[in-house]
């Protein structure tokens, strides 16, 4: 999955972060209440203010939530045992994806 969201911006709102996801703002703070590795930081309105980091957390919820279909107790499960097994994995397919983008780009140049 690729979003589309300014590279040089340290925080991100809750209203960019939904719309590079193309969901409601509503579940990302759904899913903000119902996993622990998301940690976006709060403004004196209590506005969600969302990391790089936790943007990528973000990005490993949707995958494992939207594209894989585990339920939100099995993605919870998923991420607490293997973390670091399942970023990795993350990161490649991502990257892979990237890739694939570039190819057809190419193909299609040709």
């Amino acid at each position: 999955m690729n979003i589309n969201l300014p590279s040089e911006k340290r925080y991100y709102s809750i209203g960019e972060v939904a719309k590079a996801f193309d969901v409601n703002a509503s579940l990302i703070r759904f899913w903000d209440k119902e996993f622990d590795i998301l940690k976006p930081k709060k403004n004196a309105k209590g506005n969600r203010m969302f990391t790089p980091e936790d943007i990528k957390n973000l990005q490993l919820i949707y995958h494992l939530v939207k594209e894989r279909g585990f339920t939100l107790d099995g993605a919870r499960t998923h991420l607490k045992e293997g973390q670091k097994k399942t970023l990795d994995k993350f990161e490649i397919i991502t990257k892979l994806e990237t890739i694939r983008l570039q190819l057809t780009n190419i193909k299609n140049q040709l």
